[in-house]
């Protein structure tokens, strides 16, 4: 290869890491970024609490039940062209958003955000992996990483600060110029690739689709509708039927959308667990915990995220160097470190937490979560891309973020549950005694993960090598 050809590869590597990790953060960022703007869309649009709801969880449950779909839409039509497309979804839903006049066309807007984002998500890691050389995959992972991880904790602050300053509106208007800017340049700099199969699974996606939107919106609506409700009820009926279908049909269908042999690997199989169960306590603990700084500690959405910087902050600066770290070592112990880190960073959460303790006494949780966080997304998401063939990519990254988007509605609904049930928001003790309960839990489940990641083969894989990665039994998963 000659100089002239590096230099080319070169750019065109970095162009793929800017690109797909911007990408990856505007749509990460919509998970938690309306929360703290919802007193201002319910004054000017009006609507019960039942409206407010839908406004969350409209973008969450759409995003996870359509992310192996649009990986398998990217295999099968190219996955530049879907990309291209996911964003044209995902920037006219954001406009439709703000310019939406009542509460019915923002739930239909927001949905219409995760279709759009189901589709870009998974096809930003396929999109990197192809463009930057294997053995710089760990840090190119661990640059989108930090993207997604800082997204998710900089939600509430991002949308409190716009909300404060601006107007509601403009957290949806963010994205309009973003991805504007994003979709000639993905047209010009990323090149197109497709996966093996021509044939897209549409039974195997109803199935899986139904299964998990069942189980989601149970979750999700679960306080609110009561447990034992005939809807809330048929949603786990639902998942409990549809997806042990999916799994029968995808182990005998020609072209399946999620190949059951990949759960053969070893690495594979426990990386996605361990990702759902990272979720649940990450994702549930954010969420009540931005309350708790604006509830009990009396500041401005903007005032508490602000505070929650170093935590937030944290991933920017561990992410990438787990990604280096993670091509010098492996990314199996980089990941169960970190989410030992989660664990203990929770634990110290519910051990200091009180109804008057001062913000510096929450300072060494704040930053032994943003290191543990920092170490667990670029390190995950190498080690799933490297379990996996490379023509098998898309469908195993969508599998992933499924799974992920899974394991924080179950941590809203789980740790929301648990709180309701110990305290509530009538007074800072009330909250107090419900918080920590729930973080206690939300601890345990990370725990859970950190020991599940013991038994993921800690080796170098493809990430490293560019080949598939080996299972426990020696052969390629």
């Amino acid at each position: 290869m000659t100089t002239t050809e590096q230099t080319a590869r070169h750019g065109s590597a970095v162009w793929a890491v800017i690109i797909t990790s911007v990408a990856g953060f505007v749509t990460a960022l919509d998970n938690l970024i309306v929360t703290t703007a919802l007193p201002s869309i319910r004054e000017d649009l009006g609507g019960g609490l039942e409206d407010l709801e839908w406004t969350v969880s409209a973008y969450t449950l759409t995003f996870a039940v359509l992310l192996m779909f649009g990986a398998s839409l990217g295999d099968r039509f190219g996955r530049r062209r879907m990309f291209l497309i996911g964003l044209g979804i995902f920037t006219t839903a954001s406009a439709a958003a703000a310019l939406a006049p009542g509460m019915g066309e923002l739930i239909a807007a927001r949905a219409g955000q995760g279709l759009g984002a189901a589709i870009v998500t998974p096809l930003t890691l396929t999109l990197l992996s192809a463009a930057v050389p294997p053995e710089r995959r760990g840090a190119a992972f661990g640059i989108w990483g930090a993207a997604s991880g800082v997204a998710v904790a900089t939600g509430p602050l991002i949308g409190g600060t716009l909300t404060e300053h601006i107007a509601w509106q403009a957290i949806f208007w963010v994205n309009v110029p973003i991805g504007v800017v994003l979709i000639p340049l993905s047209r010009l700099l990323l090149d197109e690739s497709h996966g093996p199969n021509s044939r897209l699974d549409l039974p195997g996606t109803v199935l899986a689709s139904g299964g998990l939107f069942g189980v989601v919106y149970a979750l999700v609506r679960g306080n609110a509708d009561g447990w034992t409700s005939p809807s809330i009820l048929a949603g786990f009926a639902a998942g409990a039927v549809l997806l042990p279908a999916f799994v029968l049909y995808e182990l005998r269908a020609e072209n399946p959308m999620l190949p059951m042999r990949l759960f053969r690997s070893r690495a594979f199989s426990i990386i996605n667990a361990a990702s759902l169960l990272m979720f649940v306590g990450m994702f549930g603990s954010i969420f009540l915990l931005s309350q708790y700084l604006q509830t009990v500690g009396g500041y401005s959405p903007m005032e508490a995220g602000v505070r929650m910087l170093p935590w937030t902050a944290m991933p920017m600066v561990v992410g990438p160097l787990a990604g280096l770290l993670s091509d010098r070592i492996g990314g199996a112990p980089v990941v169960t470190v970190g989410m030992a880190f989660n664990a203990v960073g929770l634990a110290l959460w519910a051990i200091a937490v009180e109804p008057d303790v001062s913000y510096t006494a929450l300072l060494p949780a704040l930053i032994v979560c943003g290191i543990g966080m920092g170490m667990f997304f670029a390190p995950s998401a190498n080690l799933v891309m490297s379990t996996v063939r490379p023509e098998e990519e898309g469908i195993a990254s969508g599998a992933n973020n499924a799974i992920r988007e899974v394991g924080g509605a179950i941590g809203v609904a789980t740790l929301a549950a648990v709180f309701s049930a110990q305290g509530g928001y009538e007074s800072a003790t009330r909250f107090v005694d419900g918080l920590v309960p729930a973080l206690w839990l939300g601890s345990g489940a990370v725990a859970l993960a950190a020991v599940l990641a013991i038994f993921m083969p800690h080796r170098r894989t493809a990430g490293a090598s560019g080949s598939p990665a080996l299972s426990s039994s020696g052969k390629a998963g």
